[in-house]
């Protein structure tokens, strides 16, 4: 997820999965800008973020920003178990403090319609991914 390209994207989920790349990279990864454009049920997300933190085979946060950094983040954990690997996804959205009082505007946004979506959406992507893995270890040459 830190050396993303469009084409991977693509063939994880074709045609929902439409671009995720890298726009700026940085030495040690915490800084890089990446774009991500897919659908969500019947939303289109598309959007730039930074990544604020990777915890090398355990975890990766990107911040949303256009501009600025945007008030919502978007962390991958991963968890080694018996059978493989973990695999959980936060979508966090709002200020701390003062600027608390502002996060009711989100919900025009962030809508029970659109957190269903996502959620339907995360436990379809990620046995892809397994799949889409598998399929490729699975393939001469890609040990």
């Amino acid at each position: 997820m830190l050396n993303c390209d469009d084409a991977s994207y693509q063939a994880w989920w074709p045609g929902v999965h439409l671009q995720f790349h890298t726009v700026r990279r940085v030495t040690g990864d915490v800084g890089n800008v990446v774009y991500m454009d897919e659908y969500v049920g019947r939303f289109r997300l598309r959007f730039h973020a930074i990544v604020t933190v990777v915890v090398p085979g355990k975890a990766i946060t990107w911040q949303f920003i256009k501009g600025v950094r945007l008030p919502g983040k978007l962390t991958l954990r991963l968890e080694d178990q018996a059978e493989g690997v973990a695999l959980s996804h936060v979508v966090e959205v709002g200020f701390r403090g003062a600027g608390r009082v502002i996060d009711a505007v989100f919900r025009f946004w962030l809508t029970r319609e659109f957190a269903n979506a996502l959620d339907e959406h995360v436990r379809t992507e990620f046995p892809k991914l397994r799949d889409l893995l598998r399929s490729r270890a699975a393939t001469p040459g890609n040990a």
